[in-house]
């Protein structure tokens, strides 16, 4: 686990002249796509990192609470090395054999359950839903998929059509014909709720009840005379506002889309590789097996890559004479990133680490914001969680507050704790560290919370 001490990278230029941070927001505004939003009011310089720790020009420690790519920590020196190290040797494609693909598959794969057992790498979890939909829809003839209200899978073109946050939100082009959107199964504040959170079985009553709108839909897309490809879903919602799915969700709903034909789809590039602690998945806690699950964003550490494994019946149908190839895709240096990124969850604990950080940590929230009016729930899953704020005069309306969400960020960000918003009003504090997080960080976190939303600075 890991410090506040380290060594930040200056912010020189090529040519060896540092530049301010104005003078690279200038460069940025002017050569960048300004699609891309900067976070905070006051953008950070970030210089370094390592750790849980993020580091800015004048070499200040930030304590990282929302950087989920890097999962075992900001450039761990296992991941480093073992980059550095095959970079130095070798780097091609995988139309040659190499001794580190191999490995790699087989260390993955054995991760997961069975029939879970054929894997394609990719480059990017967008690009990893892409093939998914892509296997899913060879598979099965069909066109048609189920997906979440503010759902969001990427950013290329089908997985924005199956991403209601994308398409339904600014600049999007509204619901394409082949997707059916399903409401989010939001337990506190959705179309189905349930007041008692430690109550399982209100849990899995909501859960059955969100489940059936998947049926609905399926139903609907039998009623056109076709059937669904598939049913995609985050094992936990990312986006959506850090929603830990009601119990029996996940089973009801791929029951109903199997049952016309269609397959499952988990979708764990935020959440996988045992930041949910009790297991290594997050659809585990479902008691499920996916058709097709899609890994991303922890797999590497911050090196690009992503995977999508599957069932041989499913890959043997896209075995259809289109060869499919992917450039940089397993290639060796990810390869040795992947195995390293394996080791080190294994050799440090860190699926157990995140279990008891985790599980205090969300104690110890509740128990110092639980009588603060903005706060409507603390909610989460190991070292993936969420505080939704609501408007403090109404709350049996349980009114999004999103002025309040975004003023405790920044003044988080003033004391160097770095916590961003989500969900589809933009009310979700998010909390998803890398995995070295530790008590301590914890402790700090609360107790800046406790002060901040108890006593907020008007």
């Amino acid at each position: 686990m890991s410090d506040a001490s380290g060594d930040p990278a200056n912010t020189s230029s090529g040519s060896g002249r540092t530049r301010s941070s104005a003078e690279i927001l200038a460069s940025r505004q002017r050569h960048f796509g300004r699609g891309l939003s900067l976070s905070y009011r006051d953008p950070l310089t970030i210089a370094g990192g390592r750790g849980q720790y993020l580091y800015d020009e004048n070499g200040e420690p930030y304590l990282d609470c929302v950087n989920n790519v890097c999962h075992v920590g900001h450039c761990h020196p296992k991941v480093v090395s073992a980059a550095a190290s095959q970079m130095a040797v070798l780097n091609t494609n995988t139309r040659y054999l190499h001794p580190l693909l191999s490995e790699y598959l087989e260390r993955l794969t054995a991760t997961l359950p069975d029939p879970l057992s054929v894997c394609y790498l990719v480059c990017s979890g967008s690009e990893a839903n892409e093939l998914a939909l892509r296997l899913a829809r060879n598979y099965t003839g069909a066109e048609y998929v189920v997906a979440l209200e503010a759902a969001y899978h990427g950013n290329t073109r089908a997985v924005i059509d199956v991403s209601e946050y994308k398409f339904g939100g600014p600049g999007g082009r509204g619901k394409p014909e082949t997707t059916h959107v399903v409401p989010m199964p939001c337990v506190f504040r959705g179309r189905h709720r349930s007041d008692d959170a430690s109550d399982a079985d209100a849990r899995r009553e909501v859960g059955l009840a969100y489940a059936k709108h998947v049926e609905e839909a399926v139903a609907s897309i039998v009623a056109l005379g076709r059937k669904p490809a598939a049913f995609i879903c985050e094992s936990m919602l990312g986006v959506g506002g850090q929603i830990i799915l009601p119990e029996g969700y996940l089973a009801a709903s791929f029951a109903a889309v199997r049952a016309a034909g269609g397959v499952a789809i988990a979708d764990e590039v935020q959440v996988g590789f045992g930041r949910c602690g009790e297991k290594f998945w997050a659809f585990e806690m479902q008691d499920v097996v996916p058709d097709i699950v899609v890994l991303g964003k922890p797999i590497g550490n911050g090196h690009p890559m992503a995977a999508v494994i599957t069932t041989p019946e499913i890959s043997e149908a896209f075995d259809n004479g289109m060869e499919y190839f992917n450039t940089f895709g397993g290639n060796p240096v990810s390869c040795a990133v992947g195995l390293a990124v394996l080791d080190v969850i294994e050799e440090e604990g860190l699926q157990r680490h995140a279990l008891e950080v985790g599980s205090s940590l969300i104690r110890d929230l509740r128990e110092a914001l639980d009588d603060v009016d903005v706060v409507g729930e603390v909610r989460g899953k190991g070292l993936f969680i969420g505080i939704e704020l609501i408007d403090g005069e109404a709350r049996e309306q349980r009114i999004p507050n999103s002025d309040e969400a975004y003023r405790v960020v920044e003044a988080l960000k003033e004391q160097r704790i770095l916590l961003s918003v989500d969900g589809p009003d933009h009310n979700v504090i998010k909390f998803k560290p890398p995995m070295v997080f530790s008590r301590d960080d914890a402790d700090r976190l609360v107790e800046a919370l406790r002060r901040e939303v108890r006593s907020p600075r008007r």
